[in-house]
């Protein structure tokens, strides 16, 4: 089996990929990729205002990479908008690190955006669509572990070329992001196409030779085919083209609307619930709970930081044996409980010794739940809800979702902190925290060790369910007027 799993590892790695080295100072949390310390006026003669304009350029650009990254899978096919990404990231950090002013970088900058837009949307779904059943969840949870190894290594190439010459020492940090974008160029040798996009293509023998590979009988191989080839064929039917696939996006039929509700949905909910500004902006809970020195601080952000990669090494173990909907319940009630702890910690205990202790077992303890159940199963559901004619662009939105989401908390964090307090501010998180549990529990249907396209079967189920209360309901008010 392990051999079977081989093309997954690559798609994984390109996640480092999101994440170039290089961050700025350690008291100005970021929303994104960032820029390093020693980029600034020493050299290329930067302000204050343009670096902001370069930190925040690359969201806004990610935005439009991702929505474009939808229509180019369904045009080239996933294996090939990998490596239009891995190319445009390439040519995007070279430029950087090559810069001799301030446009020249903002245009490498751009690039680098496009191609992590892309990135961020084919990953979920590329792992998705080649993933047996069985494995699909744990592998489709693989992106969040490297989102934060590429956060680490960016972390250690700032610090290993901090000693070099300003003029150098910030060109090497944003040049060593090329690395990882050329492994997954290397890897497009390896890797096979998406067999559900082959089938739409209607190169029915390679998806057949793909799904051999991926899957334990020549049986189940079959059923999957079968299955793939209803799916593709009702695409088909329905004028497979971006204009019916976005008119059916923005005018849904019920079941679709109830994969839009759970997909883009949970995409929204893992941002609103602060995880962001908790990593971002612990520093500042930190010192609002009263620990003083940089070096007890570092090492408190350490503990986040380890706690966060631990627990999602866990959720992966788990995610395909206990289920996506018994995780996210963990999750999410989790969560609000150590939201809420820690606003009433920073409200009641603030400066005291017992509440520094309890201030970061609240923060430990909330990145933990989140990395056990939201932060992972987030994008696992986002990629394996919707019909094979609308995942590409669907994905695509859910992520462009959680970017604005992500970009909204990150940004007002302090503002609203200064209005209303940090602790005020995280009791705000444990409510909307406390409403992630509900859309759970209404919203989100358990998928594990469903094929995708049983998956889509299950969305109809639950229409014609309700339907048939509805009409049960009617008839029964009938009868008793009667």
């Amino acid at each position: 089996m392990a051999q079977k799993r081989m093309w997954y590892f690559p798609m994984k790695v390109y996640q480092l990929g999101k994440i170039p080295p290089g961050t700025l100072c350690s008291s100005v949390p970021s929303l994104s990729p960032s820029i390093p310390c020693s980029l600034d006026t020493e050299d290329l003669k930067i302000t204050e205002v343009q670096e902001e304009v370069l930190v925040g350029i690359l969201s806004i650009i990610s935005l439009l990479g991702s929505l474009a990254g939808g229509k180019t899978s369904d045009a080239i096919g996933r294996k090939w908008t990998i490596a239009f990404a891995a190319i445009v990231f390439q040519t995007g950090a070279a430029v950087m690190a090559l810069a001799p002013n301030f446009r020249v970088l903002i245009v490498g900058r751009i690039l680098a955006g496009v191609g992590i837009g892309f990135g961020v949307m084919i990953a979920p779904v590329y792992i998705a669509e080649i993933s047996p059943a069985v494995a699909r969840g744990s592998l489709t949870s693989f992106p969040e572990i490297f989102i934060n190894l590429g956060i680490l290594l960016g972390y250690v190439s700032n610090y290993a070329f901090s000693g070099l010459p300003t003029h150098i020492s910030w060109r090497i940090m944003l040049g060593v992001g090329i690395l990882p974008s050329v492994f997954i160029g290397f890897s497009l040798f390896v890797i096979p196409e998406s067999p559900r996009w082959l089938v739409v293509q209607n190169r029915i023998e390679e998806a057949r030779a793909v799904l051999l590979k991926t899957n334990e009988s020549e049986r189940e191989v079959e059923e999957r085919l079968a299955e793939i080839q209803v799916a593709a064929g009702m695409s088909n039917a329905e004028k497979y083209e971006a204009k019916s696939v976005w008119r059916e996006i923005l005018k849904p039929s019920p079941p679709v609307r109830r994969m839009l509700i759970a997909g883009c949905g949970i995409q929204c909910f893992q941002q609103i619930t602060g995880i962001d500004a908790t990593v971002y902006y612990s520093p500042t809970i930190f010192k609002d709970a009263g620990i003083k020195g940089n070096t007890k601080l570092l090492a408190a952000t350490v503990a986040v930081g380890f706690t966060k990669t631990l627990f999602i090494l866990v959720a992966i173990f788990l995610i395909d044996k206990v289920g996506r909907k018994p995780l996210l319940y963990i999750s999410t009630i989790g969560m609000t409980v150590c939201l809420f702890c820690l606003s009433l910690t920073l409200a009641l205990l603030g400066k005291e010794k017992m509440g520094i202790g309890l201030a970061i077992l609240a923060v430990c303890g909330n990145v933990a739940f989140f990395s056990v159940g939201i932060g992972p199963i987030c994008w696992v559901l986002s990629s394996e809800v919707f019909p094979l004619r609308l995942r590409a662009q669907a994905s695509a939105l859910g992520a462009v979702g959680s970017r604005v989401s992500s970009g909204l908390i990150a940004m007002s964090f302090l503002s609203i902190a200064r209005a209303i307090t940090v602790a005020g501010t995280f009791f705000v998180f444990s409510l909307l925290s406390a409403l992630s549990v509900a859309f759970v529990y209404t919203c989100v249907p358990e998928t594990k060790g469903k094929s995708l396209e049983q998956i889509e079967l299950v969305f109809q189920k639950e229409g014609e369910e309700r339907e048939g209360e509805m009409e049960m309901g009617d008839a029964e008010r009938l009868v008793q007027r009667e």
